[in-house]
């Protein structure tokens, strides 16, 4: 018999009742820990990954009052708050039982119990764990999230009029809950936006949760962002929670929303306009309230006409929209990105550079088409390969790339005859060409947005 993985530990002044139990378990779970002595749950929860505990309600005094259960109930909560806490006595009371559950327990068994209603109420306690957990994994990433507005560590970074715009719009519409459409090229930072947004929200302590729609097959979109029930379909081995109702409360950020066949935008207008969604495998909805904040690089009002994009469904996203400015519109904040990534790489691979400023000048001059997000990776590329207290710019600019920002519209020429050079340049020149315009620029290459990407991947484009 496969055990599921997962660690219990057991809390009972009986040593029949924990020798019963430990002995049922252990059948189905790594691993299962006892003791009669609730003193020690502190322990065992510091020297282990605790996923359920058995706690029972009622020890040496005050033996029906289930005071001292709710005592520790209370102490696990605290010290672990992810630890899902099934409450046990010998005296089934039903209020007692729904004291236990208002208390923070998640369910409550009577001894003595038939073995299939421990298993099957250990069982639903894991699952719960693992949502817990999942919830308690987002809340504590959100939580050490940069505030994007005031300058931590990946900051949203501008003081140019264009960026200042943005800035401004962002502080009004993150005081709303209206639905937000982040436009620009790729690699202008929408999803550093969207951060930002969400940091400057009432919604800002709860979860933000990020979905690449891109990235998101037709055959798990549901599954994906709707959540599934145990045995809905082949895989589905235990149940999911979907990326909208992790985040009730918080914000839902889904990026490339421009990539989505139409058959998967009819299905986010119905959950969009009833803020409901239902689990596959299940007939009962649940509702949810987060905030919605979309990104994509796509005209989507050329895939309107093209038939590609839903009308309503635009209509649906976009209350408020905000269009980034590509890196070349704003060039008056490269020294500071520049000085911003130089420092932050430096710090991380424990490196001590600085730039000149004729090198300086020349990132300036060049026209970065694949806009903040290329800056960044060449100048993390750059400090590792820098030899000495300088960077070295080399890796990032030559006399054969591409020339300063007066030949934005020219691509640039074939300078070898490599077919691998010829290739990344070919790539660079329509990335360029059809500014950051990934869509485009595969279109016009031949080839599909997944073979693009992973060419500027192996290209370091």
């Amino acid at each position: 018999m496969t055990k599921h993985i997962g660690s219990i530990l057991i809390v009972d002044d009986n040593a029949d009742i924990l020798t019963a139990s430990r002995l049922l378990l252990k059948q189905h779970y790594q691993q299962v820990k006892t003791t009669t002595d609730p003193h020690q749950i502190c322990h065992y929860l510091e020297q282990f990954d605790i996923d359920v505990v058995l706690l029972d309600m009622n020890f040496t005094q005050d033996a029906i009052s289930g005071k001292e259960g709710f005592h520790w109930l209370q102490q696990i909560l605290r010290l672990k708050p992810s630890t899902t806490v099934i409450m046990m006595t010998a005296y089934a009371d039903l209020n007692l039982a729904i004291q236990a559950i208002k208390a923070g327990a998640a369910d409550f068994i009577a001894k003595p119990w038939r073995n299939e209603a421990l298993l099957a109420v250990v069982a639903a306690a894991f699952t719960h764990a693992s949502t817990k957990r999942e919830r308690d994994s987002l809340s504590r990433q959100n939580s050490g999230l940069t505030n994007a507005l005031s300058g931590q560590t990946f900051p949203f970074l501008g003081e140019s009029v264009a960026m200042q715009r943005v800035f401004s719009t962002i502080e009004k519409a993150a005081k709303t809950d209206a639905n937000i459409l982040i436009l620009g090229e790729s690699g202008t930072g929408k999803e550093l936006a969207a951060r930002a947004i969400h940091q400057a929200s009432q919604r800002a302590e709860k979860a933000f949760v990020s979905v690449d729609m891109g990235s998101v097959s037709d055959s798990l979109f549901e599954s994906e962002l709707f959540g599934h029930k145990k045995g809905a379909f082949t895989d589905a081995k235990q149940d999911r929670v979907g990326r909208f109702e992790l985040a009730h409360n918080g914000s839902i950020f889904l990026d490339e929303i421009g990539n989505l066949p139409l058959s998967q935008q009819a299905k986010l207008l119905a959950v969009l306009q009833n803020r409901q969604v239902t689990p596959i495998g299940s007939n009962k909805p649940i509702d949810f309230d987060s905030r919605l904040i979309c990104a994509t690089n796509h005209d989507l009002l050329e895939a309107i006409d093209t038939g590609e994009f839903r009308q309503d469904f635009l209509y649906r996203i976009n209350t408020i929209e905000i269009q980034l400015p590509p890196l070349r519109d704003r060039v008056e904040d490269i020294p500071l990105l520049v000085q911003h990534y130089l420092t932050h790489f430096s710090q991380k691979y424990h490196r001590q550079l600085t730039i000149t400023a004729s090198d300086l000048n020349r990132l300036c001059l060049y026209t970065w088409p694949g806009n903040v997000r290329e800056l960044a990776h060449s100048i993390e590329r750059s400090v590792i390969l820098s030899e000495g207290h300088q960077l070295d710019i080399s890796a990032i600019i030559s006399n054969t790339k591409t020339p300063s920002k007066s030949h934005d519209d020219v691509p640039p020429r074939v300078t070898s005859f490599n077919l691998l050079d010829v290739e990344k340049e070919t790539v660079a020149a329509a990335l360029q060409h059809f500014q950051g315009n990934v869509s485009k620029a595969a279109k016009a290459l031949g080839l599909t947005r997944g073979a693009l990407y992973r060419r500027l991947e192996k290209h370091e484009l």
